[in-house]
């Protein structure tokens, strides 16, 4: 009869099957005890393997009462990584500690002194920064370093997103930021774990990318473990030492996180068919009126509505939206008269077809607003008219004190700034005072 061999195995981290899932949980509680009592991490190997020793007596005696003898061996230092995945509700990552970037042939870039001043950055900047060693699949390492000079592990990778001077540790990247609360928790903030007890394999930090939905049970972590750099829905704080985990925000951080593209097609409850062009009429009142108002203002016709909304009777501000609408397309005559037919239906449902573009050099419309030019046009390094006008319409508002020359057509960080300012004093908070502007700020600036 062929000896039975015991093996432990580390689970895939993405299988959801219960053997995997019940092998998570108990690798998690044998990795908690021994820090929770202060043993060293080569212990740990030592009872497990007299756990292992004894399951295998237990099986091989049979019902025979056969004892079998084990000799817990003597610690010896522990193993370095070993290759491969690893549980996804542990870390198993140990990490380097403080030093200097590494130049292009691999050697110390300068020495690592009092921490330098932060540099500022904006948190789209972070997020695209951890997105670059997520492109590349960095393999893990507490000892290599990659070509950007930082050291390929958990805070070197936080080191990196944050544009750092130094590769840190968990023992000094609060240095460089301050404790916040989780419900301040922004994408480019971390979630730090510095263990005392073991602080090279017991700790871990992760960059917050946001959270997974409204229940904040769950969040989008960017972290450097093995094998490569993961993006990952993790439960807050972490898999292991959940409440331990602390959220800190960098203290050069500029700014918000860009607002998402929206998704192209039809919004919940918006109706997709055309409801015939007799809803379109003088007197006529229905909703379909006012999904079409609301549906142009997406796209760019907000200075045809005097309030900035649409309602549910027809009227002018509707036929001349949906008539600029129309143009934009570069229909003429009778396909360009105000009235929505079957094919300008299906454009404004699906976001298809050319926006309304603004007015020429700011002029107001019929509406007395200038038309929003979209949100693409506010991003880093963009240049257009729009953003000149928006500036010069700060200032006259009296929210251009970030501005030491200017406004210009080129968007910045001052441009953002006094945008935020102007958010902030309509009493918005959070994600809606980020300083980029949309159809809502833009409407009331130019109202």
């Amino acid at each position: 009869m062929p000896m039975p061999v015991f093996e432990e195995y580390e689970p895939a981290g993405d299988c959801v099957c219960r053997g995997c899932a019940q092998r998570r949980r108990s690798l998690a509680r044998a990795r908690a005890i021994p820090l929770r009592d202060g043993g060293h991490p080569a212990a740990r190997g030592a009872r497990r393997a007299l756990v292992l020793a004894t399951a295998a007596g237990v099986v091989l005696g049979g019902g025979g009462g056969a004892a079998v003898a084990v000799t817990t061996p003597a610690p010896t230092p522990a193993p370095g990584p070993a290759p491969g995945p690893v549980a996804q509700d542990d870390p198993g990552s140990p990490q380097g500690g403080r030093g200097p970037l590494h130049g292009p042939k691999k050697g110390p870039v300068g020495k690592p002194g009092a921490p330098a001043a932060v540099k500022r950055i904006d948190r789209t900047a972070i997020i695209n920064r951890a997105k670059l060693w997520l492109d590349a699949k960095v393999p893990y390492s507490m000892s290599e370093y990659w070509e950007d000079g930082y050291r390929q592990d958990c805070s070197g990778y936080v080191s990196m997103a944050w544009n750092l001077g130094t590769n840190e540790w968990t023992g000094s990247l609060d240095k460089f930021a301050t404790k916040i609360t989780k419900a301040e928790l922004l994408p480019g903030d971390m979630l730090l774990f510095h263990n005392p007890a073991d602080p090279n394999n017991g700790s871990h930090v992760v960059l917050f990318g946001g959270w997974v939905d409204e229940t904040q049970t769950h969040y989008i972590a960017y972290e450097q473990t093995r094998p490569t750099t993961r993006k990952l829905a993790t439960p807050y704080g972490y898999w292991a030492n959940a409440t331990k985990y602390v959220p800190y925000r960098f203290n050069g951080v500029t700014g918000g996180i860009l607002p998402e593209e929206p998704a192209p097609g039809p919004k919940p409850g918006e109706s997709t068919v055309f409801p015939g062009a007799e809803k379109f009429a003088p007197g006529q009142t229905n909703d379909s009126v006012a999904q079409l108002g609301r549906m142009l203002i997406e796209r760019g016709a907000y200075r045809f509505y005097p309030k900035g909304v649409a309602d549910r009777t027809w009227s002018d501000h509707d036929r001349l939206a949906t008539q600029a609408f129309q143009a934009a397309q570069g229909w003429t005559g009778a396909d360009a008269d105000g009235i929505p037919g079957t094919h300008t239906w299906r454009l404004l449902v699906e976001r298809q077809g050319r926006d309304i573009p603004p007015t020429v050099v700011g002029a107001p419309g019929p509406g007395g607003v200038r038309a929003y030019p979209g949100s693409p046009v506010f991003r880093p390094g963009r240049s257009h008219e729009a953003i000149a006008a928006l500036g010069r319409q700060l200032v006259k508002k009296g929210f251009g004190k970030h501005y030491t020359s200017g406004p210009g057509s080129r968007w910045g960080e001052a441009d953002r700034r006094n945008v935020e300012a102007f958010q902030r004093a309509q009493g918005w908070r959070g994600a809606a005072a980020d300083g980029y502007p949309g159809p809502e700020t833009w409407r009331r600036l130019f109202a």
